[in-house]
């Protein structure tokens, strides 16, 4: 196994020993996400740590192998990715403007939920968890009346300890920093400097001990002061001012008083305002108005239209007259109870002001006070409790989200093709504003798509256990899982549309779409349109010229797809490859002479990561241009012919070669005879005429030579090739005459036309061939005699005298490879001598692989004679 098997089977290994330390770290059975942070906090506030809450070790955490993720809250908070700590965002909470915080007066009932996902290695696993952070208040609101002029009438003669209740002032927020003290401020016309008269309520929370203020001012106002304010404890848990007559009073004497009530909340610093307190005195009524019943509980529908009469609440006065009228107020209500409903102040119905949405209001819960028309008034207060039914009026809301590493922007999940069957791609959050059956909602994929609805409590960790506010964990939520395997070269993008159907009569349905957009992961290697490109190209080519294009092609797309070309280093910088557009180009010139067929291998690579490559093979056939002369195997021949020779007959051969090949090496053969000669020898040469055959390079002569006439003669031969423009060579030919003897030796073989090959490791005394000749004559005169004449200049081979066996004289040497072409010379022994010559073809090669070659040069070449 190579060293990057053995690394990821160890990365494997310390994935799953996270896994299982995660696991076994789950939450403990009370264990929630629960905090608390201040409203109108700055942004960074740390609020708690989700990994150490949720009891996961410290295995993973902190290496960004197991990270966080908000999934929903990233309004108002946000976490760490890595340590999972938990702080406040930018936006400030203002718990007073929170929509769920509006009917609250439990501190511990003002919360914001929140989502958050564990993320495991790679995302082979995710897990969802949700929280809720309580909201604390601040004393950021100032307690202020209903009005800045209060009323009140009191009926004269009223015995000292009486007590009025004053209108209650409202302040936004609860605990502490909502209304701690009431204050009154004695009328200046009183008999002296106005006085505070501060009053708290009682120090237990029954309202059975009340403790009253008293006037503690210096001086005789503080002594003629005819009301003390003391503050008693709902049994709504509100502060109620009352106003106590401490001295007689007499409407004939004095008809009215002006206080100043100032309220105080219990903040640091403390906020406060006040309002202008009148008091009338008015005549004795003596029966205060009572309601049938302490408490009104009823039940509406939600959307009833405006003016539709819910509850008619009833009270009843024993006094006669003005005094046992009773008219109906709203006591202590919301802003939300006086816009939505209407109170008739003469029959107590209440009915609707403005439709309902459960919605936003499941429940009003306040008060109506009944009061008379007596001087002063007499009052009385009931609680009504209504509560609102709900109708099928919202269609199920589909929330499509980010899960994991896995983004979610503008309604499309980019997914990697690379993932696995039953990956979770996105959060899907179901959800119906309405309650019971109408609020039930099923939720499903339509379409044939590779994705599917899996609930989001199916995960590797187990969810903690249920607590008993039904703050249930994964409620209508989802995992969007794969359910077949991606692949982006088939299809790129899919369209996922999800349907929610509630469980109402008749049934309401929504749905939502996701686009999941695949992205490409380099799985397809570059692939060349033809493996095997051959190209036939000119030598003497231009450094640089293009030699051909190779084109490769790559499913995947982008990065993936983008190619780069290179050439097998075997190439040995002959050639060069542009790498953007894969054109092949030669390095310098080429010579088909030195090397006429090249094959190497072209790479092309992508640029993804991993890179992965293809190849294909290109063979080079160098074409032949004429940039070779034909050139003589020797400069000077030398031939030897018998008198009283035959017209038309042969008198010797010439070898000529030339390196180029086709036309450029057909070769054209001329006699050209000596122009300066001089004498009767030369003018007798000139009117002989010798001309030479082009396929053997055979010389002949027109006329019998006498030797007592004329014994030598030279002249040269021309051969030229039939290139364009053609090149030429010349040599000189010497031909001596000698004595006649009738027969001259004469060659069995080897023919002219043939030759022998002889591998390059034949060693010295290898027999090469052997060259067989019959002489007609006897005797002396057939005693033949066998010699090496030309065709030998590296002294390579030698010949048996007498037998005509050709042998190596040492050990062939790479320089020896070729075509040699022996010219063997076969002497009688008479007097004169007789002799014929023989043209031995020897190719020094290991094989025939350029046969057609070879037998085009022996062709051009003609046999010699003595």
């Amino acid at each position: 196994m190579g060293s990057r098997s053995v690394g990821a089977v160890h990365s494997a290994r310390c994935y799953l020993v996270l896994i299982l330390q995660l696991l076994t770290q789950l939450p403990s059975a009370n264990s929630v996400l629960r905090y608390r942070v201040a409203e109108e906090g700055p942004a960074d506030v740390h609020i708690g740590n989700v990994a150490s809450d949720l009891g996961l070790s410290t295995s993973g955490i902190g290496t960004g192998d197991v990270t966080f993720a908000l999934e929903s809250g990233s309004e108002y908070f946000k976490i760490d990715n890595v340590t999972g700590e938990l702080t406040t965002g930018s936006k400030r909470i203002d718990r007073e403007k929170l929509p769920q915080c509006q009917m609250i007066f439990d501190e511990n009932e003002c919360f914001l939920n929140f989502e958050v996902s564990v993320i495991g290695p790679l995302q082979s696993w995710v897990d969802l968890f949700d929280g809720r952070i309580v909201v604390t208040d601040i004393n950021d609101n100032t307690p202020s009346f209903p009005s800045p002029v209060l009323t009140l009438s009191v009926e004269e003669n009223r015995p000292i300890g009486t007590l009025y209740l004053l209108p209650t002032a409202t302040d936004r927020d609860f605990g502490r920093n909502g209304i701690d003290r009431y204050e009154l401020i004695q009328d200046s016309r009183d008999g002296g400097s106005s006085l505070r008269r501060p009053a708290n309520g009682p120090t237990n929370g029954n309202g059975g001990d009340r403790r009253r203020t008293s006037e503690t001012g210096a001086g005789p106002a503080s002594r003629s002061s005819v009301f003390e304010l003391q503050v008693a404890d709902t049994p709504e848990g509100q502060k109620q001012p009352q106003l106590i007559v401490k001295g007689p009073l007499d409407r004939e004497a004095r008809d009215s008083y002006e206080l100043v009530l100032r309220v105080r909340d219990g903040g640091n610093p403390p906020r406060s305002s006040q309002a202008l307190l009148r008091v009338s005195i008015t005549d004795v009524n003596d029966n205060s108005p009572r309601f049938e019943r302490a408490v009104y509980e009823a039940e509406m529908a939600e959307n009833a239209p405006p003016g539709t009469p819910v509850l008619q609440v009833r009270a009843t006065d024993r006094d006669v007259g003005v005094n046992g009228q009773v008219e109906y107020v709203f006591g202590a209500a919301t802003e939300s109870v006086r816009r939505l409903l209407r109170l008739d102040e003469a029959s107590g119905w209440l009915s609707v002001l403005h439709r309902i949405d459960r919605e936003e209001v499941s429940q009003l819960r306040f008060t109506i006070t009944a009061r008379d028309r007596g001087q002063p008034p007499r009052t009385d207060r009931t609680t009504v409790v209504l509560n609102v039914r709900d109708e099928n009026d919202n269609v199920p809301i589909v929330e499509i989200r980010k899960i994991g590493r896995i983004l979610v922007r503008d309604g499309a999940a980019m997914v990697p093709e690379n993932v696995l069957v039953d990956t979770p791609v996105a959060l899907v959050q179901v959800s119906d504003r309405d309650q019971g059956e109408n609020g039930a909602v099923t939720c499903t994929v339509v379409g044939d798509v590779p994705f599917t609805l899996k609930p989001a409590g199916e995960t590797a960790l187990a969810p903690p256990p249920a607590t008993d506010d039904a703050f249930e964990r994964n409620k209508k939520k989802y995992f969007l899982h794969t359910s077949a395997l991606l692949d982006y070269e088939a299809t790129r993008e899919y369209s996922v549309t999800i349907v929610a159907v509630d469980s109402g009569s008749p049934s309401l349905s929504s749905n939502s779409s996701l686009l999941v957009r695949v992205v490409d992961i380099n799985d397809h290697a570059p692939t060349f349109a033809q493996s095997l490109v051959e190209v036939h190209f000119a030598e003497n080519n231009a450094p640089g010229e293009r030699v051909v294009t190779v084109v490769a092609s790559d499913a995947d797309s982008g990065k993936n797809a983008e190619i780069a070309y290179s050439l097998d280093p075997s190439v040995n910088g002959a050639f060069y490859i542009d790498a953007d557009n894969g054109d092949i180009r030669a390095t310098g010139a080429l010579d088909r002479e030195l090397r006429e067929r090249y094959e190497f291998r072209v790479i092309a690579r992508d640029k993804g990561t991993p890179s992965l490559q293809g190849s294909a093979t290109v063979i080079v056939q160098v074409t032949d241009r004429n940039d070779n002369a034909p050139k003589f195997v020797q400069e000077v021949f030398t031939f030897y012919v018998k008198e009283n020779l035959l017209t038309n007959s042969p008198v010797g051969m010439v070898t000529v070669t030339d390196a180029d090949e086709g036309e450029n090496a057909e070769l054209s053969l001329f006699v050209e005879h000596d122009e300066e000669e001089g004498g009767e020898e030369g003018k007798e040469g000139k009117q002989e005429v010798f001309s030479i055959e082009n396929n053997t390079g055979t010389i002949f002569s027109s006329a019998s030579f006498d030797r007592e006439r004329r014994s030598t003669y030279s002249f040269r031969v021309r051969a030229v090739d039939g290139g364009e423009p053609p090149r030429s060579a010349t040599a000189t030919v010497s031909l001596f005459v000698t004595d006649e003897n009738d027969n001259a030796p004469s060659i069995i073989s080897p023919a002219n036309e043939s030759y022998t090959l002889l591998p390059p490791a034949s060693g010295a005394r290898t027999v090469v061939r052997t060259v067989s000749a019959s002489d007609g004559d006897t005797g002396s005169n057939a005693d033949l005699r066998y010699a090496l004449v030309g065709g030998n200049p590296f002294r390579l081979f030698e010949i048996g005298s007498s037998s005509g066996v050709i042998t190596l004289a040492e050990p062939l040497e790479r320089r020896h490879r070729g075509l040699h072409r022996l010219v063997v010379r076969v002497n009688d022994s008479g007097v004169p001598s007789l002799c014929a010559t023989a043209l031995v073809h020897v190719f020094i090669n290991e094989s025939l692989a350029n046969a057609t070659l070879v037998d085009a040069q022996v062709r051009h070449i003609s046999a010699a004679c003595c």
